[in-house]
């Protein structure tokens, strides 16, 4: 049985399917695998579904066979995670509406910031920074990186530059979400300082390997840097700067946003006294901050992985049943679909877990694990 990661995979290659489509296909079948059997009328019962998009889901799924493009994109893409793997994607990054339906990597993984343990701040900012602007940015990613915090940037020039290098002189973790594909450096002249963060963080991104920067890219990627974080601080931006884009989305998940104050006379810092006079809170000091860093809720710990080898005793059909369940809803067609069962057997499979506490059933014949 194909895997549910190579049908995210294969879906992502349509054009005209976003993540936001991904995430209704996946709520409406059960899984992408259910999706991907669905008929066209099925398929365009899902809101956004249009007759274009469906035409472009016919022609990728005549000459895409998921199985065998997830072993040749594996190849050239050797690390990446897609929702499916719900325990090792970025847990925080799995509650915003548009989750990227492929998350590539470079670098160390570190399960406690997946799965939302150790506190991820973004840090954002303008590429070209006043000297009190990148004092700043370096002092308060010191000051993270030493109180147990991993500092999120983009690797670009001036604040991302500063965020990044402040957090690993100090020791720290760094992330750095890109705006191409993980096996390049842009610009250029931040070579030494990815090498730097692949040794010591992690680089991700949700472009393939050999993905060259373009200018609508980095919107994408300053949504991943607001959803991977709890909290994003914006150190010094003018009035049009990307680093707003970050914070809209921040606003938008549900999340904090922190200004370093500026000066009315430095056009470096409009941008963040406008976000003031929205609601975001001012940064008065390292301690300061700090302290309201450590007031942000605990993260409750991610339910525990039913692992196959945990459950000796279940029969095969049972064993099939659960693992073909996914961790969140699925139907009770979408499980026939993927066992490949009939219905009296999935039906029947499906009464022994719950009895056994395994699987609960919920209003309209859906499923999820315990």
């Amino acid at each position: 049985m194909t895997e549910e990661r190579a049908f995210w995979l294969a879906w992502a290659q349509i054009s005209g399917v976003g993540p936001v489509l991904l995430q209704r296909l996946q709520e409406h079948f059960g899984t992408l695998a259910a999706a991907w059997q669905a008929s066209s009328t099925d398929l365009q019962a899902v809101e956004g579904m249009g007759t274009q998009t469906l035409e472009q889901v016919k022609v990728a799924r005549s000459q895409l066979h998921p199985a065998d493009f997830l072993a040749t994109h594996t190849a050239q893409n050797p690390h990446f995670w897609t929702p499916a793997d719900s325990h090792e994607y970025p847990r925080l990054l799995l509650e915003i509406a548009s989750p990227p339906p492929v998350l590539y990597y470079r670098g160390v993984v570190d399960e406690a910031e997946n799965q939302g343990s150790q506190p991820l701040i973004g840090i954002v900012g303008t590429r070209s920074p006043s000297e009190y602007g990148k004092r700043w940015t370096r002092k308060i990613s010191m000051a993270l990186a030493r109180n147990g915090f991993t500092v999120v940037s983009g690797l670009a020039e001036g604040i991302d530059t500063e965020a990044h290098q402040g957090c690993l002189d100090a020791g720290g973790r760094t992330i750095a979400v890109l705006g191409t594909g993980v096996d390049l450096v842009y610009p250029p002249r931040n070579q030494r300082l990815y090498e730097q963060i692949v040794e010591q963080g992690l680089v991700v991104s949700e472009f393939p390997s050999k993905t060259p920067p373009d200018r609508a890219h980095f919107p994408r990627r300053n949504r991943i840097i607001a959803g991977l974080c709890r909290a994003v601080l914006v150190m010094e931006a003018p009035t049009k700067s990307g680093a707003l884009i970050t914070a809209r989305f921040t606003n938008d998940f549900g999340r904090d946003v922190y200004v370093l104050p500026g000066s009315l006379d430095n056009p470096r810092s409009h941008g963040c006294l406008g976000l003031l006079n929205k609601g975001a809170t001012v940064i008065l000091s390292e301690g300061h901050l700090l302290e309201l860093l450590g007031s942000l809720p605990h993260l409750d710990p991610a339910p525990p992985i039913i692992e196959q080898l945990s459950l000796p005793n279940l029969e095969p059909e049972l064993q099939q049943v659960l693992t073909t369940i996914a961790s969140e809803l699925m139907s009770f067609d979408a499980i026939v679909q993927q066992t490949g069962y009939a219905t009296g057997i999935v039906a029947s499979a499906l009464l022994q877990l719950e009895l056994l506490g395994l699987v609960s059933q919920l209003p309209g014949m859906r499923y999820q694990r315990c």
